[in-house]
């Protein structure tokens, strides 16, 4: 059981109506992280808009990588079980990468270097080395491109800071950061 009020659908404050509508258009269902961040308007509205932003980022395979490395840093179960379900069932990607991504990796050249990246970012809480960055760099990455995963680093982490904060029922097949 959730540590915070998960509202039901229905239950959640009227201004975070139209954003949960939203969602729920996108995605065919409502996830307990959109309910249980509904609980403030703001915040539901602010995660909304930075992953629409960041949607245009990168690739979807690419984001869905990083979530996954990130989901694994910060030990979010809430996280990586999402993101192993969207990794596999929407981007596409095989068992062996989801478990190269959780442990900061890919098997694909240039997406490492954006995965390796990101949990360094993660993991450092952005004081990453020179070495660090030139190797993103090097990869092919732009520095706009940089900004962007930085994003991604940052989105995932308010995810995975409001999930282990609240404990949150997981609705997806569940994966777990210890395993």
């Amino acid at each position: 059981m959730s540590r915070l009020t998960i509202p039901a659908r229905t239950a959640a404050p009227a201004a975070s109506q139209p954003l949960l509508d939203a969602v729920e258009k996108s995605l065919g269902v409502v996830p307990n992280l959109f309910r249980l961040v509904a609980l403030s308007p703001a915040a539901l509205e602010g995660l909304l808009g930075l992953n629409g932003s960041l949607s245009k980022a990168l690739d979807a395979k690419t984001r869905e990588r990083i979530a996954l490395a990130v989901a694994q840093v910060n030990g979010c179960d809430y996280c990586l079980s999402a993101h192993s379900y969207l990794a596999l069932n929407m981007a596409r990607l095989d068992a062996a990468e989801i478990a190269a991504n959780r442990q900061g990796h890919s098997k694909d050249p240039k997406a490492d270097a954006a995965v390796a990246f990101a949990a360094r970012v993660a993991t450092e809480r952005g004081r990453v080395s020179d070495a660090d960055l030139a190797a993103v760099k090097l990869a092919g990455f732009t520095e706009a491109q940089i900004v962007e995963i930085v994003g991604l680093v940052a989105l995932n982490v308010f995810t995975n800071l409001i999930n282990n904060v609240a404990d949150t029922e997981i609705d997806f097949p569940v994966v777990r950061a210890a395993a």
